[in-house]
């Protein structure tokens, strides 16, 4: 399943419902309220982030800095919320930005979002910066909620320095 090719017709109501799905999201993840983000992923949703180095990256073939489906996203909010994920304690404080939001619908219903991003994290005195674009794909759920069948946060940077790894959700 790609999600890095955006050929839905834009949807101005669609799009507005797209930014307010993820202005929420960037509070929960800001507020480590991440048992609650979970809950933004379908069974079968999926946590992508690519290499640098090959953004437009295909996970059942190339290698990803996050390649996460349910479960293993399930372990990672389990790990980042014990105080024994020493790369997240005590936690990061985090402000995302959220911006250009575009969203549409293709013939399937699934709901197709591209959107730019900032997110800037500060621990322990140190000021890290991640700077990229989301490309989603989300649908329904049985209550008419949009939730994430793909999650794909996709980094400008040529190269993780001086960050050296990704222990924060993008």
């Amino acid at each position: 399943m790609t999600t890095t090719s955006f050929r839905a017709e834009h949807d101005a109501a669609l799009s507005a419902e797209a930014e307010r799905f993820l202005y929420e999201e960037a509070d929960l993840l800001d507020d480590w309220r991440l048992p609650e983000w979970l809950e933004l992923f379908l069974p079968e949703g999926q946590y992508l982030v690519p290499s640098t180095d090959l953004p437009d990256g295909d996970p059942g073939r190339d290698l990803f800095l996050v390649q996460d489906d349910r479960f293993l996203l399930e372990q990672r909010i389990g790990s980042l919320m014990k105080r024994s994920a020493h790369a997240e304690y005590p936690h990061s404080r985090t402000r995302r930005m959220v911006s250009n939001v575009v969203a549409g619908a293709d013939d399937g219903g699934r709901v197709h979002i591209r959107a730019n991003f900032a997110v800037f994290r500060m621990r322990n005195g140190a000021f890290d910066t991640y700077v990229g674009y989301y490309r989603h794909v989300l649908e329904r759920n049985e209550t008419g909620a949009l939730r994430y069948l793909v999650r794909r946060s996709v980094l400008d940077l040529s190269a993780l320095r001086p960050h050296g790894k990704v222990s924060i959700i993008l």
